[in-house]
């Protein structure tokens, strides 16, 4: 079962009292968890929720794959499937389905366990042939640490190639800005 709307606002209001100058910016998303259709379907028009998974390894570098659709440096995310039991679950899955990393291989930032980094909502253009008009994806960004140095084998049909970067080069301004404001980070 998907995440609920409820289960999302919760979320969101706990992630709008770290950063309450975005509430704004998140607009988009109240008006479609007022709404009666489910708030984490890839055919939820105009607005939907998408998860990405930031994460990070032992030398404080941030994983970004080559999105074959875009063309675009992003975090490894995408659409919830139905499957999914919560936001967190979803980015753990397309890391998994993108990267190769299961989910045992990284840990939330502590602290993050339950809020995500970054609430992001960004356009995206009409594509005829999936039927999609223009809408916007509300990316909710978790961050994960690597416990472990792990081999990442990419999707092939979605991802082309993958980097590690450092935090000051996220391909994010929203994720590097946060990023900065981390204390520095140690492994266990």
């Amino acid at each position: 079962m998907p995440p609920s709307a409820h289960h999302i606002r919760a979320t969101v209001e706990a992630y709008l009292t770290r950063y309450p100058s975005e509430r704004d910016a998140l607009a988009p998303l109240f008006d479609v968890l007022a709404g009666e259709e489910d708030p984490t379907s890839r055919k939820t028009f105009p607005t939907h929720v998408t998860c990405s998974a930031i994460v990070i390894d032992s030398s404080s570098r941030v994983l970004h794959i080559q999105h074959n659709a875009t063309g675009k440096a992003l975090a490894p995310g995408g659409h919830n499937e139905p499957g999914d039991q919560n936001l967190p679950g979803a980015a753990l899955r397309e890391l998994f389905e993108e990267t190769g990393i299961p989910h045992n291989a990284v840990v939330p930032l502590p602290g993050f366990e339950t809020v995500p980094l970054d609430i992001d909502v960004h356009g995206i253009a009409a594509n005829a042939a999936k039927g999609e008009p223009a809408h916007q994806h509300v990316d909710f960004r978790w961050v994960f640490l690597l416990r472990s140095q792990h081999a990442v084998t990419l999707q092939a049909e979605e991802v082309s190639d993958y980097e590690w970067r450092s935090f000051e080069d996220s391909a994010s301004p929203t994720v590097r800005a946060k990023l900065a404001l981390l204390p520095r980070l140690t492994h266990s």
